[in-house]
């Protein structure tokens, strides 16, 4: 997704060199983090993710309105007098979950001392706890992170994606933008 905007907080997407240097661009610090963590929870109103992240309004505004510039939220009025707005996760804004949850996992595992993590994500139909981990659909089968290497992608060998060992898991189909309700705020993802 590209944008026009020439805003000094709006990050410019534009092909990358390395998907992380350019994820970051879009993630940029704590804040954002913070931000959709809590949109995660359902939590999507100006006032209310300034009271819950005892955020600065200029900070909340600026990360916000780069969230929508990239393409991870959108803006949605919610009641014209006085004018208000939420700020909704969009597909690619959903996509970002992963990166929260093995966040939280990392911090549960290495930083949260004898008492153990305060909380815990759990499969809500059957209440088991979620793990991350890495899988092949290919191989059917789990593997660990020493498992993984780098190769060429598109933009700089696109020879290497005819080959059929690489083949990937099918791509996430395209959502509608979350509606009220779509997200319970449950507190799974707060730490």
């Amino acid at each position: 997704m590209s944008t026009a905007n020439s805003s000094a907080s709006a990050p410019q997407l534009q092909p990358p060199g390395c998907s992380i240097e350019a994820a970051l661009e879009i993630v940029r610090d704590r804040w954002t983090i913070l931000i959709l963590r809590d949109a995660f929870r359902g939590i999507r109103r100006f006032d209310d993710l300034r009271r819950d992240l005892e955020i600065p309004r200029a900070i909340l505004a600026d990360r916000l309105r780069s969230l929508v510039e990239s393409g991870v939220f959108v803006k949605r009025q919610y009641q014209q007098r006085p004018e208000r707005f939420e700020y909704r996760l969009t597909p690619m804004g959903m996509e970002l979950s992963p990166i929260l949850v093995s966040l939280m996992q990392w911090g549960d595992r290495w930083l949260s001392g004898e008492e153990g993590p305060p909380r815990l994500l759990v499969h809500e139909p059957c209440a088991t706890e979620i793990d991350m981990s890495f899988y092949c659909w290919t191989c059917e089968e789990a593997f660990t992170p020493s498992q993984i290497s780098s190769q060429p992608g598109a933009v700089t060998a696109p020879a290497v994606h005819s080959q059929p060992a690489l083949q990937s898991r099918p791509a996430v189909q395209s959502q509608p933008v979350l509606q009220e309700g779509d997200l319970k705020n449950n507190g799974a993802t707060k730490s």
